[in-house]
């Protein structure tokens, strides 16, 4: 378990290299961050007057308003459009670089935009997806929550590959669905713990970034509260955008080397072959 979770070290490390190279690649993460807040900015009092936002709360009454499940599903669909296509770009400006490009902020957009009709084919059965496993949670508290973890889960392991074959084959969704277990099937391995190394990292850092306003509750200044708690705040935006753009960027190398036989550039083949398991 240790030499696993080194090798997926050294992939973050690796993905990390890419992104020192590409810096503004941390712009995908906090425009999606931002745009999903416009999301629910706008449909947040709607959400609320319908009852949308306490559906496991008031699913009986909830079910006499079906007013309140077509704007939860339209707030999803929103959600994860936005979702999928800012990770998308950001795939597809790791290709770029992967294949000895320099690319641009220009080139994620315009291959994201060009792949609009997938992109909203796949936000689509990611809404409707997560919209059911929602119902099913709702329906009971622990039973229902445990049975959409379940199926969470699988779902997210089957469609680990979708986004990276959608930017790079231009395949619809259910293509994009079978192509993702296909690559999953024939190069199964730890990927997953390949991202823990990705994880690992977040939550150390997340302890630091913790510090500032640990320390200035500690003095017990309003001032310095103040001061140490926007310091925190910052650092774990900051965080957060590095995450996510190095999750997106070892997935795109994994995908290249799963789907394509061929090492990116930056990556290093051993590690990438020791993140698959022999069959």
């Amino acid at each position: 378990m240790f030499d696993k979770l080194a090798n997926g070290w050294e992939l973050m490390k690796a993905s990390g290299r890419v992104l020192r190279l590409d810096k503004e690649l941390l712009v995908f993460p906090f425009l999606s961050g931002l745009a999903c807040l416009l999301v629910l900015g706008s449909f947040a009092l709607p959400l609320f007057i319908s009852g949308a936002f306490t559906i496991h709360q008031n699913a009986d009454q909830v079910a006499h308003n079906p007013l309140a499940y077509v704007l939860l599903f339209a707030f999803y669909f929103c959600n994860y459009f936005v979702i999928v296509f800012f990770n998308s770009a950001l795939v597809a400006c790791a290709i770029i670089r992967f294949n000895g490009g320099d690319p641009t902020l220009s080139d994620g957009i315009q291959a994201a935009s060009s792949r609009l009709p997938q992109i909203l084919g796949w936000s689509l059965v990611s809404a409707t997806v997560g919209f059911l496993l929602k119902m099913v949670e709702s329906r009971s508290e622990r039973l229902g929550e445990f049975v959409a973890g379940l199926l969470g889960l699988a779902w997210s392991i089957a469609t680990f590959f979708v986004v990276p074959v959608i930017v790079v084959e231009k395949v619809g969704p259910i293509d994009a669905i079978r192509r993702s277990g296909a690559i999953l099937r024939r190069a199964w391995g730890e990927s997953f713990v390949a991202n823990q190394g990705i994880g690992l990292f977040v939550f150390l850092f997340s302890l630091l970034a913790c510090l500032p306003a640990v320390l200035g509750f500690m003095t017990r200044v309003p001032a310095l509260m103040i001061a140490g708690v926007a310091v925190t705040a910052v650092a774990m935006i900051v965080l957060a955008a590095v995450s996510a753009a190095l999750h997106s960027i070892l997935l795109a190398a994994i995908y290249v080397f799963a789907a394509e036989g061929r090492v990116p550039d930056a990556f290093d083949g051993d590690c990438l072959r020791n993140a698959f398991a022999r069959r």
